[in-house]
């Protein structure tokens, strides 16, 4: 699957290691490569094997609407993220390196590249998403001379070649005595929604001991409408090295009015501070992040699995940002262009909402912050209340593709949304926050849910004519997890008025304690009306057990899980052996448990990094859904913790025998740690 190297490099005169523990991930292999993104919840960008290269960069939040296809796509941004290198007049390539290794650094948020060029010299290349100025991104590079050598740099802004009227410029901006120069681009979107602005420059650290303050000429040269280059020569000493960085910043009419001056300003800050005020409120931040984190004594694949999760969560999400996390994250624009779907409340949120508030806070505030849109569209579709899209875009309106049966009979989503919001005052006792954003969006939710019903003959309630969470079952009759959701939407509408005195409507607690959950002649809970044991795409009745507590007693429980499992789909998404595990652990089946967590995101993973896809068929990643699906099995089955009323409880946590302990800390408000040894 992939290749990690654990022993010491030797390369030239000089000894990198090649770190391989629970923090470093390291690969000296390149031939099977997909890449892992580097974010910072605003922007991403996704890593590559070629030297000095990022593949692409991608924009949170920022959409454009492609008028072919009728839908949004979130951007891919200009890449500032390239350089080029010569030594010696040749162009560093992947043909003429050797001791290529890559080590992707967790704690720190950074990726760095180490090569040799010849017997001539030793490259390294880190690359940061600033945390701490997130819309920058920031790649330190050092060049240690083997031999005397001369350098050229080329630093460079890559402009997608769909985008229009591309603008290209460099400027040397002064200030009393300080130069400042700047690299820019500019130009519309590929479907002219916003302006985007790239600023980039060069920052000196030293050139070297006897050459302190001594910059280089820097040469400007337009290659073409979408290549905008600055470029340096260097001769370095034997023995000496060469230090700097490239910075960029990225903005767009999307979050300033005049991006083109913003892009600037932001790179101007990176030139004048120094590296290492850049990089400790980078890490600074992450080192908060971290306050939230899982460690995995006696199975260092399962720890670094499990860390690269959840260090990606953290990497595309953002508290201070009120936004949510699209399936792939930032890493990739394909496949379901940067929508936002029930992936984030049902599979990303509950981890995120043990181990950081602030984000899970971003997340909620998505959601209410487009109940606006989701009222008009209960209204457009006959019912009351508020009905969410299947996929969301920065409008809150549909953004499903109109072919895409989901869009418009996917309806658990805002069923989904409801239980996050309410789970989400459970952690935090925030009771400003349910009354001015939670419960207005959980009203609206149940009365949705009152009007989508239709009343049976005998007294009961049918959802009828729905895409439940098994897509591969589409219009169907009281799907199991849809009806299931919605009780559990009515049910905690009804708690959440309460909790702020106000009287609920009687009707949330009638249809909620009469909506129908089908069942076989044997006591199985039936995935839908029609329902005849067919291949499902991925859990959907065993949802009813967690995360809804609908199925609750262990025979019926046990009985849908021996009976489900084997109909999972081998070309649907891992999520729903991630519910198998966390609901065998919680049966105190540990062997079980540990054996579905594993087929959860083993299959999934792609060299060299172990980066998740959705499928095992496919290599789109990074899979963010995947992700939180196989933290939930740890959190929620192995660790015992659980979201109640009363806050996050534990409950029977069970340890695996391929681990020694499992630690789980900065849980809830108050950073808990839960401890649970052999």
């Amino acid at each position: 699957m992939r290749k990690i190297l654990f022993i010491l490099l030797f390369i030239s005169s000089s000894i990198i290691i090649a770190q391989n523990d629970e923090w470093h991930i390291s690969t000296n292999d390149n031939s099977d490569y997909t890449g892992i993104a580097i974010a910072n919840g605003r922007i991403g960008m996704l890593s590559s094997s070629k030297p000095l290269k990022i593949k692409h960069i991608v924009l949170n939040n920022v959409y454009d609407v492609d008028p072919n296809l009728k839908v949004s796509q979130v951007l891919h941004g200009m890449n500032f993220g390239n350089l080029d290198m010569f030594i010696d007049g040749e162009k560093i390539a992947e043909e003429n390196i050797t001791n290529w290794q890559q080590t992707m650094d967790m704690k720190d948020a950074a990726l760095t590249t180490s090569f040799d060029y010849k017997d001539k010299a030793t490259v390294s290349c880190t690359v940061y998403a600033l945390r701490n100025l997130q819309y920058t991104g920031y790649i330190d590079i050092r060049v240690e001379a083997l031999k005397e050598v001369d350098v050229k740099v080329t630093g460079k802004i890559l402009t997608p070649k769909e985008y229009q009227t591309p603008k290209n410029t460099f400027q040397i901006l002064k200030d009393v005595e300080t130069t400042m120069p700047i690299l820019q681009s500019v130009a519309k979107s590929p479907f002219g929604k916003h302006l985007v602005s790239t600023s980039g420059t060069f920052i000196w650290h030293h050139i070297n001991s006897s050459r302190e303050h001594q910059r280089p000429e820097l040469k400007h040269q337009i290659i073409s409408e979408y290549e905008n280059t600055l470029s340096f020569d260097y001769n370095i000493k034997k023995n000496q090295n060469l230090n700097f960085a490239w910075t960029g910043a990225q903005c767009t009419t999307k979050n300033f009015s005049d991006p083109k001056s913003e892009s600037e300003r932001m790179v101007i800050f990176n030139l004048l501070n120094s590296k290492d005020v850049l990089l400790a409120g980078h890490k600074a931040l992450w080192d908060e992040l971290w306050q939230g984190d899982i460690i995995i004594e006696g199975d260092l694949q399962s720890q670094q699995d499990v860390r690269l999760a959840l260090y990606h969560l953290y990497a595309f999400g953002r508290g201070d940002s009120d936004l949510s996390i699209a399936p792939m994250g930032l890493s990739l624009q394909t496949p379901y262009n940067g929508h936002i779907f029930w992936d984030t409340e049902l599979w990303m949120f509950p981890p995120l909402l043990l181990l950081n508030q602030d984000i899970a806070r971003s997340l909620v505030n998505y959601r209410s912050d487009r109940l606006e849109p989701a009222k008009k569209r209960a209204i457009n579709y006959g019912y009351k209340g508020a009905m969410f899209p299947w996929e969301s875009d920065d409008t809150g309106e549909e953004a499903t593709p109109p072919f895409a049966l989901t869009g418009p009979f996917e309806h658990h989503i805002t069923a989904d949304i409801g239980i996050a919001f309410w789970n989400y005052y459970r952690v935090t006792q925030n009771k400003k926050w349910l009354s001015e954003k939670g419960y207005p969006l959980m009203k609206e939710v149940a009365d949705f849910w009152v009007s989508r019903v239709t009343a049976n003959n005998n007294g009961s309630y049918s959802i009828n004519n729905v895409v439940g969470a098994n897509e591969f079952a589409p219009n169907v009759n009281d799907n199991a997890f849809t009806n299931g959701a919605a009780i559990t939407a009515l049910q905690f509408a009804t708690k959440a008025a309460n909790e702020i005195g106000i009287a609920p409507n009687p009707e949330w607690q009638l249809v909620s304690e009469n909506i129908n959950i089908l069942k076989f002649e044997d006591g199985t809970s039936k995935e839908h009306e029609n329902y005849n044991g067919e291949i499902i795409k991925q859990a959907d009745v065993n949802l009813l057990s967690f995360p809804l507590n609908i199925v609750a007693d262990k025979e019926t429980i046990v009985k849908d899980l021996k009976y489900y499992e084997p109909k999972l789909s081998k070309e649907g998404p891992a999520m729903g052996k991630s519910i198998f595990s966390i609901l065998y652990a919680r049966q105190g089946d540990v062997d079980n448990a540990y054996r579905l967590f594993k087929e959860s995101y083993v299959p999934n993973q792609q060299a060299p990094f172990g980066a998740l896809s959705e499928v095992a068929t496919s290599n789109f990643s990074y899979f963010a859904t995947g992700a939180g699906g196989m933290l939930q099995s740890v959190l929620f089955g192995f660790g015992g913790l659980e979201f109640t009323d009363k806050g996050i409880v534990q409950k029977d946590p069970i340890l695996p025998k391929q681990w020694k302990s499992l630690t789980i800390k900065g849980i809830g408000t108050d950073n808990k740690i839960y401890r649970i040894d052999r």
